[in-house]
């Protein structure tokens, strides 16, 4: 094993500071969220007309829901998708888990459920509507 391989381990091992705006998030949690990422499929894509404020709000929407993705980026320059990594986990406080080939891997806690004033909880789903056919065989 070379000098600068061991240095690289032992970089890897010790927590570095996130950069402003980015989730902080220890070695451990980020092994085992890269371990529950593996069977995931890409839930986003960033094409040619690159991170636009549409894509970001997706990628929002998919954290707010899911908490971990995968984000697939279609562009070949290594630079630009590192560009991307750090402009998405920047600007929506989310930590960055895995940047693999064209693969991104992002997470961020989950929202919590808002509770109104009447105690229910908001974006629940009704139950599904019972038919007829359901009343006759019971």
């Amino acid at each position: 094993m070379t000098a600068d391989r061991l240095a690289q381990l032992i970089a890897d091992n010790t927590s570095e500071a996130p950069a402003a705006g980015e989730l902080p998030i220890s070695t451990a949690q980020r092994r085992e969220l890269k371990a529950a990422a593996h069977n995931l499929n890409p839930v986003v894509t960033i094409a040619d007309k690159g991170l636009s404020p549409n894509v970001l709000k997706e990628i929002d929407h998919s954290l707010n829901i899911h908490g971990l993705i995968k984000i697939r980026v279609a562009s070949d320059e290594r630079e630009l998708r590192e560009s991307y990594l750090t402009e998405i986990c920047h600007n929506l406080s989310a930590a960055a888990i895995q940047h693999i080939g064209k693969l991104l891997v992002v997470w961020r806690p989950k929202a919590e459920v808002r509770v109104d004033k009447s105690g229910k909880a908001t974006g629940r789903r009704k139950a599904p509507r019972q038919l007829k056919r359901n009343f006759q065989n019971g």
